[in-house]
């Protein structure tokens, strides 16, 4: 096929009054082609239609639909993971093309970013998730996820507990802090009761007394955000929306452990080592600079400890914050000192440790430790060296009970008949 180029380079020999025979033998062309496109002239190239070619995602696009009809907050992240898992080798952009199509886009509002220096900022909260354990079928359950995010890289650390209580609060803050292998200077918290119990006539904000003890052990700064204001710690507020449409929407868990299996993986291979749309950082590489600027850990562990007075129970158990726990059988009194730590209960008897337990997470909960019942004993009965031999029957014989008094009479008749005789 002739090229455009050539035709024109025939028309311009052909202007320049160039024979026929002279262009064809200049160009390499049959001599009855230069007539022919003399004649037609330079005109546009006709060329067919091609078909239409069918869509990589094509495919994907009932499961796409099937999806977000049952999840319609999915993200885009999530999907293109779950159908390359089942073949699909196209790119993310056109997941997210298709994903435009179906849902209209969220509106956005003009925001002022704060951007903190490392090591300088922490952002904790609390976000409710309502979950249906494989391991409890057809029961609902509420869960808590507790998240604490750098300001400055964006790691995120996070856990599920079943109470937002003042144990939960420590222990979550224990856990973090040893798997960042630092303390920020600073943790913003939202209004939440453990954190926050209110404001005196200045206006000044009052803190939990526990948390305060907690911050003065590890050398942090809490700061409550403004009421009202949750954008003040938006840094910790998005994440829970990215948790819950790219981790927890249609997935399935067995139980408490098993979820929070499934996010620690979840955070170490997809949340902390995506490229951050904000800061346009990986995460994990941020977070790797920002760590030498948290400062270290304290030397010594968090002891501070909650004391109560608990009364057992006719079974042997002491309640604490919704489960009881053994204390021994040879405990004499019935109430009993309680020290509740972090990541312990401890009971006393008149100053000295009788019990020591792990805190459950949950309620209505009885751990019962073994070694604080005594077994029975399986050794034989003696019988009393006064007591009659047993007396040995044929089977299907009944012995007749009868008083002392009737064998004794027994014996005079027959001794009676004896000296008779």
């Amino acid at each position: 096929m002739i090229k455009l180029g050539e035709i024109v380079m025939i028309l311009e020999l052909h202007r320049q009054r160039v024979s026929v025979s002279a262009i064809a033998r200049q160009l390499g062309i049959d001599r009855k082609t230069v007539r022919k496109h003399i004649a037609s002239g330079l005109a546009a190239p006709c060329y067919k239609a091609r078909p239409p070619r069918e869509r990589a995602i094509a495919t994907f696009e009932p499961y796409l639909r099937e999806r977000l009809a049952a999840f319609p907050a999915l993200s885009g992240r999530r999907l293109w993971r779950e159908i390359k898992g089942r073949g699909y080798a196209g790119g993310y952009t056109a997941v997210t093309d298709f994903l435009r199509e179906l849902r209209p886009p969220r509106p956005k509002g003009f925001e002022v970013r704060f951007e903190t220096p490392p090591g300088e900022q922490a952002q904790v909260d609390f976000a409710r998730f309502d979950v249906e354990f494989l391991d409890e079928p057809g029961v609902k359950r509420i869960v808590w996820l507790f998240s604490m995010v750098l300001g400055h890289s964006r790691f995120i650390w996070a856990r599920f507990v079943l109470h937002q209580d003042m144990q939960s609060v420590l222990r979550c803050h224990m856990a973090a802090f040893e798997a960042l292998g630092g303390v920020p200077g600073e943790i913003l918290y939202d209004r939440m009761k453990t954190a926050v119990i209110g404001e005196d006539p200045d206006g000044l904000v009052v803190y939990n007394r526990a948390l305060l003890d907690l911050a003065r052990h590890y050398g942090f700064q809490p700061r409550a955000c403004k009421p009202y204001r949750a954008k003040t710690k938006g840094k910790v507020e998005r994440p829970f929306r990215y948790i819950r449409e790219d981790f927890f929407l249609g997935a399935a868990f067995r139980n408490l452990d098993d979820l929070n299996a499934q996010l620690r993986t979840w955070l170490d291979t997809v949340a902390n080592p995506r490229v951050h749309a904000t800061t346009r950082r990986v995460v994990n590489e941020a977070f790797a600079e920002e760590k030498a600027s948290l400062q270290p850990l304290p030397s010594t562990p968090y002891q501070a400890v909650l004391r109560l007075e608990r009364r057992a129970s006719h079974e042997g158990m002491v309640s604490v914050g919704g489960n009881l726990y053994s204390v021994p059988d040879t405990t004499r009194r019935r109430v009993l000192d309680v020290h509740v730590f972090a990541d312990a209960i401890r009971i006393f008897e008149d100053g000295a440790l009788i019990a020591a337990h792990a805190p459950l997470e949950g309620r209505g909960e009885k751990p019962l430790d073994p070694a604080h019942r005594k077994m029975p004993s399986l050794a034989p009965r003696r019988r009393p060296p006064d007591a009659s031999p047993p007396l040995v029957l044929r089977a299907g014989d009944h012995a007749a009970r009868r008083p002392l008094a009737f064998y004794d009479a027994v014996g005079r008749r027959l001794a009676m008949q004896g000296g008779s005789r």
